[in-house]
């Protein structure tokens, strides 16, 4: 049977980027189990083909990680599992201890984000520790961007034969019918109408969490400094607030309250808000890959993002470019970067027609779930194989 295991740290992995996958699988011979933290909406919700083991994990800083990890072993020692999948940081350390004791054959991690290189000093070195133990206790690695496989190879986390990107890279593609283009100019009107954004305002689009590592502080540094030359732009800041104990408490509170920023909070329907958006501004300091970057130019969005593995993968620069990379930490080049745009309307339709012949030609869904089931059946392949051939040896 081809049995395989989902492991994530919270239930928010699997809403956003695994359930059209886990679809896809089931529908195509495999036998699918998710693991995460117990979350009665995922319960209620999940299809009857899938099977939910909830175990007790957190983000962050977890105390219950021993027990965690003992928890998992049970349910892989007793699940006959050919392969074990796992990504975020703590699911990822916990389940490759865990699958490694119990012998699971096939253990991918999913690296979507390299979450070391956002620190410094000791920090930085103990967490580069953790996650080449994830990466050494693994039998595939497969991150979500070619910039992050490439940073990774640099750093030596892991050799280039147990790594692959697949595709083009993403965790989930574009879902082509969710992002529908044609249905733009409707849900952009009635968005828009929601927050008193009027039809000709030229907004400014940021979406996730709003803390320091996603940039927050230099977008509204920049912000505040484009919106003195030019006065009737809007800045549409889409996310929970997830901490703000990093961010600038100053131009926190100013930003609550000008009238040309707009802070939505939690959404739902992101494609609509995004047809609310004339340009995505993204100035994260670390990424895994930046799937917003690629749903918002398949709506059509022109972006600006920072030079790090993940967004940049998820773009294009110079010719048929579908926005500006600018470095990251940095106030000045966002600055110039968001007023080359405001101010060059030919240059954001040249580059919103780039970006939706872009997303669609290259992080199309469809095409990613294929490749993401060609290579679980290689995998599972090469596993019949080899035990095969132990067997006639």
């Amino acid at each position: 049977m081809k049995n395989i295991c989902f492991v994530t740290t919270t239930s928010i992995t699997i809403k956003s980027f695994l359930l059209g996958q886990l679809n896809y699988l089931s529908k195509n011979g495999y036998n699918i189990t998710v693991i995460c933290d117990y979350c009665d909406s995922l319960k209620n919700h999940l299809p009857k083909n899938i099977n939910y083991i909830p175990v007790n994990m957190k983000r962050g800083i977890d105390f219950n990680t021993p027990k965690s990890i003992l928890a998992l072993y049970k349910v892989f020692r007793n699940g006959n599992f050919n392969i074990v999948q796992y990504s975020t940081p703590n699911a990822a350390f916990n389940a490759s201890i865990a699958a490694r004791l119990a012998g699971v054959p096939i253990r991918i991690y999913a690296q979507w984000g390299i979450r070391y290189v956002g620190y410094n000093g000791w920090k930085r070195k103990i967490f580069k520790l953790l996650e080449r133990l994830v990466c050494t206790l693994s039998t595939r690695i497969q991150p979500d961007s070619k910039g992050n496989l490439i940073y990774s190879h640099k750093e030596g986390l892991y050799i280039h034969e147990k790594s692959n990107v697949i595709w083009n890279g993403s965790a989930n593609g574009v879902d082509l019918n969710k992002f529908d283009i044609l249905k733009k100019e409707a849900w952009r009107t009635g968005i828009r109408n929601r927050y008193n954004i009027g039809a000709n305002d030229l907004v400014l689009g940021f979406i996730g969490r709003l803390d320091k590592d996603k940039g927050v502080n230099e977008l509204l540094e920049a912000f505040k400094i484009i919106l003195h030359k030019h006065p009737g732009l809007k800045l549409l800041m889409i996310g929970p607030s997830d901490k703000d104990d990093g961010l600038n408490q100053g131009l926190l509170a100013w930003s609550k309250q000008s009238e040309s920023v707009i802070f939505t909070g939690f959404i739902e329907g992101i494609e609509k808000y995004m047809s609310a958006i004339d340009i995505l501004v993204q100035p994260s300091y670390r990424e895994g890959f930046g799937s917003v970057v690629i749903e918002a130019e398949a709506m059509g969005i022109p972006v600006i993002v920072t030079d790090i593995p993940g967004p940049t993968d998820a773009m294009q620069s110079g010719s048929n470019a579908t926005g500006l990379i600018v470095p990251k930490k940095a106030v000045q080049p966002l600055v110039q970067a968001m007023e080359k745009m405001v101010l060059d309307p030919e240059l954001r339709e040249e580059m919103s027609q780039n970006a939706i012949s872009f997303a669609r030609s290259h992080f199309d869904q469809a095409k990613l779930l294929n490749f993401i089931l060609e290579d679980k059946n290689r995998l599972y392949h090469q596993l019949i194989s080899s035990k095969e051939e132990k067997m006639n040896a």
